[in-house]
């Protein structure tokens, strides 16, 4: 299985930048506006719509508060994966630091879809950094 992690370093405080990501049916207005378009609930489940027109089907599989850790799979997706499970991560610089990182890790299969998912990720880790450069 194929692993692919991107570092985002924010200049946002840790409660805000999980606040945002936290409300995952806002993704497209909170956490990568002009990456994600729209965002639509059902249930467990968003419909996401990427700015180059593909639409995925996400289920949400837990959402940890005291971590601050997010982890959702892609149900539904035009891409050929078998498995796609994601985790968001808001990770506390520490004492007297401004910001955060959020940590997005994907684990995926096939593995030769490690690269396109790794190109699609670097684009919403550059989107997750506009909307919060604080």
């Amino acid at each position: 299985m194929a692993s692919v992690r991107k570092d985002i370093d924010v200049g946002v405080a840790p409660q805000d930048v999980w606040a945002a990501l936290r409300d995952f049916g806002a993704v497209h207005e909170r956490v990568a506006p002009g990456f994600v378009t729209a965002t639509d609930l059902h249930g467990d489940d968003r419909i996401v719509t990427f700015v180059s027109g593909a639409v995925v089907r996400e289920r949400l599989v837990s959402a940890d508060d005291r971590r601050r850790r997010l982890v959702y799979r892609v149900v539904e997706s035009a891409l050929g994966l078998t498995h796609h499970q994601a985790s968001v991560e808001v990770v506390d610089p520490g004492p007297g630091a401004t910001g955060c990182r959020v940590v997005w890790t994907t684990d995926l299969q096939p593995d030769d879809l490690a690269p396109v998912v790794s190109e699609l990720m670097e684009h919403g880790a550059v989107a997750i950094a506009r909307a919060f450069a604080g």
